[in-house]
């Protein structure tokens, strides 16, 4: 924590004693900042200060006012604690203490005002850790790397300096650097709960998620209601299994009385946890607070056809960390895409590299899928397939994937593992897409099962796309040898559009039917079929077809009317 008061020895609040003993003891500031209970302890400076003080009331006042500060400060009510010191610093309660201005420092860092807490803690003359300590991770956030390596280079070994560096490198995306200091000074101060929590927080943003939860289970043996732990247990169970499993652990803030609504965070995870519900009611107001925050909502506009509004969001933002630059990569793949904008493919292609090739990801789960993105985008399914094959095992009920290794393993001609991996997709809308549909059809035309490949179509609507797939399912049919479903597709083409072209490869197909039965390859009840469907075609050749056909079958004895 970045600004700290320690617990005064002597008490700051008078009162008398009461005279009846059945009377309960009115707690004392004292018994309230023990139980690190802010919220009364902030109650009881606000009555006093409005129901009068001691014989030195400007001293007294002085003292209120900096312990009134320094409980909003912890409850996170900024703005009443920048009140306070702001009027501590006019003089009007006589001197200020000197450390007031470095403490509006801190205010106003957490109110995101960097600039005005620069200025603040450059009121302070006189150099402290505190001070120093401050200006490091404003510097941070103003991107000013020089003064920030100035400001490092002046922290020291103790615990308050290698927590403020620890945080900068948690908020810098090192989290194993982080993971180190924390575990350290673990290690070093074993009644320091709280660090349990940081070293989980570590351990989750490294994707392990049961370590996080074991170090974490320590912590919340002694605060069972911590709305920081549990949230981040909620964060574990979500990776780990799904977003009912996180919510059910939210579930237990809700019993321990707080309120869920009230906590940013929690109403951002909420959002996540549910799948978007209320994405957009809920996020845009956090944009500015919570960083995850636009990012979900980009996730949410993808999810929702809203490539436009995808990309507006991140549009001007400069990636810096592996989420951010997979999701710039996502928007510029589906913006090429759908808008033919070769530059966005290419930018893709950059940032899915940036990400898959470099040292703290390739090895990962993301980082694998983003070389594949990559390669997928170059049309080098090949390599598309290494990368995806790596990762199946954990991937088994993830749509996107099957979706992706589907359609990669049938362009390199795999189409038996194909048709395996597109059929474990469960998403109704992901299978009602034409391009599912017509890679799902030709791998069961490429593994000879020409029939459920018709039943597809069969249970299209009229449309331009059940055409395609009518195209697909004749040409397709008559490469593989299965001529009665390539005649059927033709003839149905042959009625809808009167080409030339299909007649040709209608009477191909009736040809390859009636030669596969004579072979004794094929039923001989297709000739039925193929008898049906010339019926009432106006060619000339089909006179002779049909005769043809009947002396066969005549001659062999079949029956085919």
């Amino acid at each position: 924590m970045m600004m700290s008061r320690g617990t005064r020895k002597q008490s700051v609040v008078g009162g008398r004693r009461s005279s009846t003993k059945s009377q309960p003891k009115v707690p004392s500031l004292q018994d309230f900042l023990g139980k690190r209970d802010f919220t009364g302890a902030l109650a009881l400076l606000e009555f006093k200060r409005r129901n009068g003080g001691d014989d030195n009331e400007t001293e007294d006042e002085v003292q209120t006012l900096m312990w009134i500060g320094y409980c909003a400060f912890h409850l996170g009510k900024y703005e009443r604690a920048q009140e306070v010191y702001t009027e501590l610093m006019t003089g009007n309660h006589g001197k200020c203490p000197p450390e007031v201005p470095l403490y509006l420092a801190c205010v106003y860092y957490y109110m995101q005002m960097y600039s005005e807490a620069q200025d603040a803690a450059a009121e302070i003359s006189k150099d402290s850790a505190l001070k120093n300590r401050v200006l490091f991770h404003v510097c941070h956030k103003l991107g000013d790397e020089h003064k920030l390596m100035q400001h490092h280079q002046k922290l020291s070994d103790t615990n308050e300096d290698q927590l403020s560096l620890a945080a900068i490198h948690y908020l810098r995306g090192h989290f194993q650097e982080a993971t180190d200091i924390y575990k350290r000074l673990l290690l070093e101060n074993r009644e320091d709960l709280a660090l349990n929590v940081y070293v989980a927080m570590c351990y989750y943003k490294l994707d392990y998620y049961d370590v996080s939860l074991e170090i974490l289970a320590v912590y919340l043996q002694t605060y069972p209601d911590s709305a920081v732990a549990i949230n981040l247990k909620a964060c574990n169970h979500f990776r780990l299994y799904n977003g009912k499993a996180a919510e059910a652990e939210l579930k237990v803030l809700a019993e321990h009385g707080h309120v869920l609504q009230a906590n940013d965070l929690i109403r951002h995870n909420m959002v996540v946890f549910s799948n978007g519900d209320q994405a957009l009611q809920v996020l845009p107001s956090l944009l500015d607070f919570i960083p995850e925050a636009r990012l979900n909502l980009v996730i949410y506009y993808l999810r929702n056809d809203g490539v436009e509004e995808a990309d507006n969001l991140l549009k001007d933002l400069e990636p810096s960390t592996p989420q951010e630059y997979i999701l710039k990569g996502v928007v510029n793949a589906c913006m090429g895409q759908s808008m033919g904008m070769k530059e966005n493919l290419k930018n893709a292609q950059k940032f899915f590299q940036l990400v898959g090739a470099s040292a703290s990801e390739c090895d990962t789960i993301p980082g694998r899928q983003c070389m594949a993105s990559c390669f997928f985008l170059l049309k080098q399914f090949e390599d598309v397939n290494i990368y995806l094959n790596s990762i199946k095992q954990y991937m088994y009920a993830d749509d996107d994937f099957n979706w992706n290794y589907g359609i990669s393993l049938a362009a390199t001609g795999n189409y038996k593992r194909a048709e395996e991996a597109l059929l474990l997709v469960q998403n109704e809308a992901y299978k009602a897409e034409y391009c599912y549909i017509s890679w799902l059809a030709r791998c069961y035309i490429m593994n000879n099962n020409p029939r459920n490949a018709w039943e597809l179509y069969l249970k299209m609507d009229t449309s331009n796309e059940s055409f395609n797939l009518l195209q697909l399912i004749a040409n397709d049919c008559y490469r593989m040898g299965s001529f009665l479903y390539a005649a059927k597709a033709f003839d149905v083409l042959e009625r809808l559009d009167p080409d030339p072209e299909y007649w040709e490869g209608k009477r191909g197909a009736f040809a390859g039917v009636f030669q596969a039965v004579v072979a004794g390859k094929a039923a001989k009840e297709d000739l039925r079929d193929v008898l049906a469907m010339v019926k009432h075609t106006g060619n000339p050749q089909v006179e002779y077809m049909t005769r043809v056909i009947r002396k066969w079958a005549k001659e062999a004895n079949v029956k085919i009317s």
